[in-house]
């Protein structure tokens, strides 16, 4: 039955390979069962509902990958873009979490307009190389502020805004100890460093008396606090505009990279601007489809994981990977204690060294043309700076664009750069905060 569904000896692999794999790729990926949650609760949504709705959408979503696309990529609610919901959409502006859960199903939709119509890849081919970078990288410097400052390690400072924290203090001390065991552990490549660091430091603070023990296992908690909760009408309001356009360019750069990037390392993708593969059209589809269900759940959008690339290095070839990953996350649901037993100064070392790996982008910028990297400068400075992704996007596309043309190059800007710099002017003129 499982050759018949995935093709096992066509891409040379077996049932084992592939469950190795899959279960290898959850083990790099699972810290998001914790992290999530730890970080949507802070808009008032329920912590375990959170949790329920972000195993199923990861499960949901890696299940569609693997059945319907065949592919070894799984899929989960992506670093970044929920902390721009939480801390930006929400935090920041002021909308109700329902609204932001309705701006994201929003975005989904349009997103799944843009795969079915091919306007996804024309994007994607549109966007300068270094702009690109430059929105992964000032997304990882967003989540790397977000991470000191929930464990304590940067406090606010009337003199200076920003200053440093009391760093003997438990919740910072313990922070860093887990960033410096997830980087020495990832750097001797040990599967699942992140999680294993996250456990650590929550074990530590419960054994100390810092963090109360909640227990492991228990059945799962219900899900109704977040499922079909958003608000869609509330989420068509003027000012939330740039919220949706925000959400869906970066699902348009994180997922549709992450796709190809990881297919390429598995064979799947002959090279080429077409990517000549039938499969691709179907995995472009099976993570459009997944952030609008995962916004019916009740979490932000929902994309492929570049962790996934474990995975294939384990093995993993076929779709059966991805449906290894969607059992797993079914599995996690049992282990709801554990992740509302974890303190956010546990998550806070995930959070930075994600923020670590994503910054590795900049060496892409294009540094030797100012006109390309004075825009990516600008686009990775706002968004940690005026805590806002949308503000790092729009004053990077705008800034491109302006440059480009006062330098008398404007014909190098894309159509589609143009088209984001005028809806990102539009929203500064008429729907100012």
């Amino acid at each position: 039955m499982l050759e018949g569904l995935f093709g096992l000896k066509a891409h040379g692999t077996s049932v084992r390979t592939e469950v190795v794999a899959g279960i290898t790729t959850f083990l790099t990926m699972a810290y998001i069962i914790f992290v999530n949650p730890q970080i949507l609760s802070t808009t008032g949504m329920d912590h375990s509902a959170v949790f329920v709705a972000t195993c199923l959408a990861a499960a949901l979503g890696s299940a569609i990958m693997g059945f319907y696309a065949n592919w070894p990529i799984a899929m989960a609610p992506g670093m970044g873009l929920n902390a721009f919901f939480a801390f930006g959409v929400v935090g920041a502006m002021g909308f109700t979490w329902q609204q932001a859960l309705g701006a994201v199903f929003i975005s989904g939709c349009i997103f799944l307009i843009l795969t079915v119509t091919g306007v996804r890849r024309w994007l994607v081919a549109g966007i300068p190389h270094s702009m690109r970078s430059a929105v992964a990288a000032g997304i990882g410097m967003f989540l790397g502020i977000i991470a000191l400052k929930s464990a304590g390690i940067v406090v606010a400072s009337e003199a200076t805004f920003v200053t440093l924290g009391h760093m003997t203090a438990p919740a910072p001390l313990l922070a860093m100890v887990g960033f410096f065991l997830i980087a020495a552990l990832d750097a001797l490549k040990v599967k699942g460093a992140i999680l294993i660091g996250i456990l650590a430091i929550t074990v530590v603070a419960m054994v100390t008396g810092i963090s109360p023990f909640g227990g492991i296992m228990a059945p799962p908690p219900s899900i109704a606090p977040t499922f079909l909760q958003l608000d869609i009408v509330g989420a068509f309001s003027a000012g939330i505009l740039h919220v949706v356009l925000t959400f869906v360019l970066v699902e348009v750069f994180d997922a549709t990279g992450t796709l190809i990037g990881v297919a390429k390392r598995a064979g799947l993708l002959t090279e080429g601007p077409g990517h000549a593969n039938p499969q691709l059209g179907k995995a472009l589809l099976s993570d459009s489809t997944a952030i609008v269900a995962g916004s019916l759940l009740g979490t932000s959008s929902t994309t492929a994981y570049v962790e996934s690339a474990s995975g294939v290095l384990a093995g993993g070839r076929t779709g059966l990977t991805a449906v290894t990953v969607a059992a797993m996350f079914l599995l996690a649901l049992f282990f709801a204690p554990l992740a509302g037993s974890v303190p956010a100064f546990a998550t806070a070392p995930a959070l930075l060294y994600v923020a670590c790996l994503m910054m590795r982008e900049l060496v892409d910028v294009n540094w030797d043309d100012i006109t390309d990297a004075a825009p990516a400068a600008l686009t990775a400075l706002m968004m940690p700076f005026t805590y806002s992704i949308a503000n790092g996007l729009a004053f990077g596309f705008i800034s491109y664009a302006v440059i480009k043309a006062a330098t008398g190059r404007a014909r190098e800007v894309h159509l589609a750069t143009w088209l984001v710099a005028g809806l990102f002017l539009i929203r500064f003129a008429f729907f100012a905060e």
